[in-house]
């Protein structure tokens, strides 16, 4: 397993690898996102949105966010 993978703590799902968040953006703001392990989700604070990480895929789409408490 490489150093920048990291895994759900679900063995069945794949894990998502830390270096996407290079390249993958908040798709309403355009701002940086953080990795959320335990929720497996991309976190936009511009957007108050939360981006769900399926099968170590990031679900990028404003309609399938959920929104932050």
């Amino acid at each position: 397993m490489s150093p920048d993978t990291i895994h759900s703590g679900q063995p069945e799902a794949p894990a998502f690898d830390r270096r996407m968040l290079e390249a993958l953006v908040c798709p309403r703001t355009q701002t940086t996102l953080e990795y959320d392990a335990d929720s497996q989700e991309l976190i936009s604070r511009a957007a108050n949105l939360a981006f769900p990480i399926r099968n170590g895929i990031p679900v990028m789409l404003v309609d399938e966010a959920r929104v932050l408490d």
